[in-house]
């Protein structure tokens, strides 16, 4: 059996770590404490970093992390901001890339980078498609009940069948 260890007589002992107590929580569960994840999601869908978002809806970026593993509609609403943000970038950058950028009064033309993106924006029109042919869960569920339902009653039907063809002989 292993001893604690006993604090010498000068020296400092760390208070033990407390978790949020229940009234904390009730006040991040509030809606007046809410309003910093309206911000926070706007800002982050426009600058695609969680410091600079943080920082404009007046959180630490630790409470937006927090949050977001506690909270999986805040981790949704997260996600898609991001999305958002990056989409905006690639929207920014694929002007710059068509219309050039101004060097010295000349317009420049940077073709390498802008094949690039066209190869990587494929992609993701592709798997937009699909999440959106995807989109309608409950419809597939549906059709998919349906068809259970029916070779339920075909096997229900066939055994009954089995069943008075076994009395009759």
């Amino acid at each position: 059996m292993v001893e604690p260890k006993q604090a010498s007589p000068g020296a400092k002992t760390r208070r033990p770590r407390t978790k949020i107590s229940a009234a904390l929580m009730e006040e991040e569960e509030g809606d007046l404490n809410k309003h910093w994840r309206k911000y926070f999601l706007a800002a982050l869908a426009e600058t695609s970093n969680v410091t600079a978002a943080a920082a404009i809806a007046g959180a630490h970026p630790s409470r937006a992390y927090k949050v977001r593993r506690l909270d999986p509609e805040f981790a949704r609403k997260w996600q898609t901001a991001l999305l958002e943000g990056y989409q905006n970038l690639e929207l920014e950058v694929l002007h710059r890339l068509r219309f050039g950028e101004d060097k010295d009064g000349a317009v420049k033309f940077d073709n390498a980078n802008a094949l690039r993106l066209l190869g990587l924006h494929r992609e993701n029109v592709a798997r937009e498609r699909a999440m959106r042919e995807n989109e309608d869960v409950a419809v597939v569920r549906a059709a998919i009940d349906a068809k259970l339902e029916q070779l339920r009653r075909q096997v229900i039907a066939r055994r009954s069948a089995e069943t008075k063809d076994a009395a009759d002989g």
